[in-house]
């Protein structure tokens, strides 16, 4: 849980919450997003050195203007199996804010789609996750959209990044 007044990435259950701001990105088939005050930029798909003996989902190091940068496979960290249509040359880099991280991040994702801000109660925190310890789902994300008519929900992912990455970076 978010500690109080940490921009709250995650909120009481079955309280209202202001409006949050995110990055939306595609992963497989699913939307997913991440706080966009964890995001420094996005970047397109660069040229990836692997390295030796590290885990399966850090897929390498890039020269990010300079700057080593390590790179997690975003859809392999996450167990999703999906293959997408998207080739990995066409795929984008978000560098996390190297203020949380405390180094050089980056996580590979098929696309990067938008910034939105939403208000809070189109996110649902209780049926985020149906393992309740599984602390990286902040909530779901219901958005209207309008297909040939017909209102529909898109659901959208919203996952904690910090917790994600806590057990391979020194995140605080």
């Amino acid at each position: 849980m978010a500690e109080p007044g940490s921009r709250g990435t995650v909120a009481s259950v079955g309280k209202k919450r202001e409006s949050i701001q995110v990055v939306e990105f595609v992963l497989g088939k699913e939307h997913y997003a991440i706080d966009l005050f964890d995001v420094k930029e996005v970047v397109e798909y660069t040229s990836i050195t692997r390295l030796p003996n590290v885990q399966d989902y850090i897929t390498g190091i890039i020269d990010l203007r300079g700057e080593i940068t390590t790179i997690i496979d975003l859809k392999h960290r996450l167990n999703i199996s999906e293959t997408s249509m998207v080739t990995t040359e066409s795929s984008r880099i978000i560098v996390l804010d190297d203020r949380m991280t405390r180094s050089k991040v980056g996580i590979l994702v098929d696309d990067v789609s938008s910034v939105s801000t939403f208000e809070g109660d189109l996110v649902d925190y209780t049926s985020a996750s149906v393992n309740r310890e599984d602390t990286t789902i902040i909530g779901i994300i219901k958005r209207k959209v309008r297909v040939r008519d017909r209102e529909t929900t898109e659901l959208i992912i919203w996952i904690d990044i910090k917790a994600l990455l806590r057990d391979i970076m020194s995140i605080t």
